[in-house]
This record gives structure tokens, sequence and C-alpha cells, in this order.
């Protein structure tokens, strides 16, 4: 394990089962991505002050594989804001074991764009919403 720790704040945790594995007996990718585009999803609509949709996905690295039972933390902040769209920055770390070792395990960038009640884009607000 490295010394690198979590970059933005934690938005989602959530147990890797073992209906969710691989041929290979690992969780299977597309989940980890699921769980990181729902977190990305709580992010970004938080700043837009409404409905967002993923876009795009950017820069997706998988660095290491994530087990059965490991407990699966993504953090993530707001990268860029621009008219219609913003950028969130995600990294997804697993607490592993008795000792709960900490591993990044992805990385990657998510784009959104904000979305009006007809689906259509919308401006992203100037002001960020107050914080609870």
């Amino acid at each position: 394990m490295s010394d690198e720790k979590p970059e933005g704040e934690v938005i989602l945790r959530t147990l890797a089962m073992p209906r969710d594995v691989n041929t290979a007996g690992d969780i299977f990718g597309g989940w980890v991505l699921s769980q990181m585009d729902i977190a990305g999803g709580i992010i970004a609509a938080e700043r837009a002050q409404g409905r967002v949709a993923t876009v795009a996905i950017n820069a997706m690295k998988f660095i290491r594989p994530v087990k059965v039972g490991d407990v699966l933390c993504i953090y993530g902040e707001v990268e860029r804001v621009g008219t219609t769209s913003l950028s969130v920055r995600l990294g997804a770390w697993v607490l592993r074991g008795r000792k709960s070792a900490r591993a990044k395990v992805t990385e990657g960038v998510f784009t959104f764009v904000a979305l009006d009640e007809e689906g259509r884009p919308k401006p992203v607000p100037e002001n960020e919403p107050p914080q609870p």
C-alpha cells in the first residue's frame, strides 16, 4: 500500500459483494465504474443545483482489483465548471482486511451536463449551493 491519501470528500461507501465478481474472481470493473458514476452524479447535481447526466468519462484508470468484502470508498471534487457542463475528479479506494489497509483502485474524470426539466442543457449556476 502506498502513502498516497484520498483527495476530496468521501461521497459514497459500499461493500463489494460476491454477486459482483467477474470470471477471474475479482469485482467486475463495470460495477466499480457504476459506483463512481453514481458518486460523480451526486457531486455534479449538488453543484449544478439540479438534474445532470453523464456525457463523458475521461482518463479512467484501473490500478488494482477490488476484492469481495472490500469496502469501496469513492472520493471526489469538482475540477472544472463550464457553461452547461462540469468535470468531477474521482478516486476509488478500498478498505481491505481486518487492519483496514487502504489502497487506491481506480481514478477518473467524469463530465456531466446540467439539464432543465425537459432534458435540455442549462447553465450551471455561477454560485455554489450553500453547504448543509
